[in-house]
């Protein structure tokens, strides 16, 4: 009932800013569920073109790289042959490469300006996202054959650019799953004797799905690591306590624990804090002090250098502060 009055309400507040004849464009961060929309899609593999209509079922969360919805297709008008994995009736996961809580886009775009000097590319390049979704394609066929199951990586079909609001997107595989259920542990310091490898009793450690999903992202680390796709590595860390809600398990497994595991993320939103280590050792390098101190332009330089890296990082500290509201 509460999804419903919050529909009408923003349905409302929409007409009523078109029947005003605003001359600026309505801004908007995110779509609402029941939100229509038209885009033309373009085939991951082949050349192949469409346009499709679909229908936004649910707002399923964003972090920094971008903002997700399932969706399901209404209609689609294929320019060449049909889009392989889209059909009709569908329902697909819709990734669109911009955050939808300002705040967020703040943060990522400063630090990527600090790491790379230019824009978020998966946002405005569609060259890039597109190559980000090869990429994906190839990490699931060595998935096949690392793994034997294809299925362990998410499938993606089509990109596309959404001009409303102002970014590129993809269209994918929807997963029906979820994350591991949070389970009592009587037995830490067991576990952490299997984590390093030294023999302990069965019966002891607990959790056959939590150990599966270790080793699986254990291994698709690795399995990343030795395709040279390290930034794709980092999303799958155990380390991170974060990179765990990038591997869901499959309701389909639901009765095998020991099964279903499939990495869906591999879009990662912020630049690697060592990056801005790596500039401060580049910086402090006494051949690049004696250069650069020679003038006042590379003095001030240097001082900006340094500020902008303290900017990345104090953003960085208030994010993990606010994190939870700012998603």
């Amino acid at each position: 009932m509460k999804t419903e009055i919050n529909r009408t309400i923003y349905q409302k507040l929409e007409d009523r800013f078109y029947e005003a004849g605003i001359y600026r464009p309505l801004q908007v961060d995110r779509y609402n569920e029941g939100t229509e929309r038209i885009y033309d899609i373009k085939a991951i593999t082949g050349k192949d073109q469409a346009r499709i209509h679909l229908r936004i079922e649910k707002f399923v969360g964003g972090g920094f790289a971008g903002q997700v919805y399932r969706v399901k297709v209404l209609k689609i008008n294929s320019q060449g042959g049909p889009i392989d994995g889209i059909e009709s009736g569908g329902s697909y996961a819709m990734k669109i490469l911009i955050p939808p809580v300002r705040s967020s886009r703040l943060f990522r775009n400063v630090l990527y300006g600090i790491g790379f000097q230019g824009p978020f590319q998966l946002q405005t390049n569609p060259a890039a996202a597109r190559s980000g979704a090869l990429w994906q394609k190839f990490i699931r066929r060595g998935a096949k054959l690392r793994f034997g199951d294809e299925k362990t990586v998410v499938d993606i079909y089509a990109t596309f650019v959404d001009p409303q609001l102002g970014s590129c997107g993809e269209l994918s595989e929807w997963v029906d799953g979820r994350t591991w259920r949070l389970e009592v542990d009587d037995n830490l310091d067991a576990l952490k004797r299997w984590r390093k490898g030294k023999p302990v009793k069965a019966d002891r450690l607990g959790s056959i799905e939590y150990r599966t999903k270790y080793r699986f992202m254990r291994d698709f680390v690795e399995l990343l690591h030795d395709m040279g796709g390290h930034e794709f590595a980092r999303q799958y860390e155990w380390a991170t306590c974060k990179s765990q809600p990038n591997c869901l398990k499959r309701t389909e497994a639901e009765n095998d624990p020991a099964g279903g595991l499939v990495a869906v993320d591999f879009r990662a939103g912020l630049v690697l804090l060592p990056f801005l280590i790596a500039g401060v050792l580049q910086i402090v390098r006494p051949s690049y002090f004696q250069v650069m101190l020679e003038s006042e332009a590379g003095q001030a330089l240097i001082i900006a250098q340094l500020v902008l890296m303290a900017i990345g990082l104090r953003l960085l500290e208030l994010n993990h502060r606010l994190g939870s509201i700012g998603n």
